[in-house]
């Protein structure tokens, strides 16, 4: 989630509005995904991790668990090629409806595939290595579209959900559950600067990838309203003490927190979501600040989403 909200927030406010509801789109199923994963973990007696430093991303890096291998993740100011060349590649279908030729070689794990294998998994540990009754699962009540897990069913129905909102299906770019396109092809909306729609001239019997076209509304895309944001930014790039190290050590600060309060939430403390909404506004404000440059002096600074277990 870190590339894509420092994309989200570099974008100036009041512009590109379009781009930055696409965004903020995905941004919110992809804390549902963090919720439905956690759910499957601990129906099967597990225990989700977010607060050690081992499992927290540095950026720029690679997707956990050899994902797209090949694809290193920063934290970049918006831009179409970021999306096209990462954010696509985040969220890459293992067969594209827009690419629908072979590709020569091994294929990239994709996010997609990976939960696939979980799936398989999950099917042949079958019933009996479930929890007896619900362990520490977030409900709808709590989180919209939550899938309290508690056996194969659920589970299968969790994951489900976490790769159809990803990629789609092998047949259409929409989400099995909900009415929206799949994540790749809302960034490809924005990649190709057009809204994805039916193709209406599309014959009866038409192949999967000649169904739709990237010819509704123009999604606009405006070089001026991108803040000047730096790449990939690290609170040692400024020194201690300075106006600039100070919002960043504060910004981090803040992340640890929400990050220990998620931990906390998604291990049996379900109550604690409302204090994780409150860190996740302030954060969104702090990273709005650090890139207009309102704070530090008037320096642009960008947030570097760092784990920071003491305050400095």
């Amino acid at each position: 989630m870190p590339p894509y909200l420092y994309a989200l927030y570099s974008l100036v406010p009041g512009r590109n509005r379009a781009i930055a509801e696409i965004i903020e789109s995905v941004v919110v199923e992809e804390m549902l995904h963090l919720v439905l994963a956690a759910n499957v973990l601990n129906a099967l007696g597990g225990a989700p991790v977010l607060d050690e430093p081992a499992v927290v991303p540095t950026y720029p890096g690679p997707l956990p668990g050899t994902v797209e291998s090949d694809v290193v993740v920063g934290l970049a100011p918006f831009s179409i090629d970021l999306v096209g060349h990462v954010f696509m590649a985040i969220e890459e279908p293992e067969h594209p409806l827009e690419f629908p030729a072979a590709v020569a070689g091994p294929q990239p794990l994709t996010i997609g595939a990976f939960y696939r294998r979980i799936r398989e998994k999950v099917v042949a540990l079958g019933d009996s290595a479930f929890s007896a009754g619900p362990r520490n699962q977030i409900s709808s009540r709590l989180v919209r579209r939550a899938v309290e897990v508690t056996d194969v069913r659920t589970a299968c129905e969790a994951i489900d959900t976490i790769v159809d909102q990803g990629e789609g299906t092998a047949t259409v770019p929409l989400e099995v559950v909900g009415d929206d396109y799949a994540h790749y092809y809302r960034f490809a909306e924005i990649f190709h600067g057009r809204r994805l729609i039916p193709r209406p001239d599309a014959p009866p019997g038409a192949p999967p990838d000649e169904r739709y076209i990237y010819g509704g509304d123009p999604v606009p895309f405006d070089p001026g309203g991108v803040l000047a944001a730096p790449t990939n930014p690290k609170a040692s790039d400024h020194p201690a003490g300075s106006a600039a190290r100070e919002v960043c050590d504060t910004f981090n600060d803040t992340y640890t927190d929400l990050l220990g309060v998620l931990h906390a939430t998604l291990n049996g403390e379900p109550s604690g979501f409302y204090s994780a909404i409150g860190l996740m506004m302030s954060l969104k404000q702090q990273a709005k600040d650090m890139m207009s440059g309102t704070v530090a002096a008037g320096a642009t600074v960008g947030p570097t989403f760092e784990y920071q277990p003491a305050d400095p």
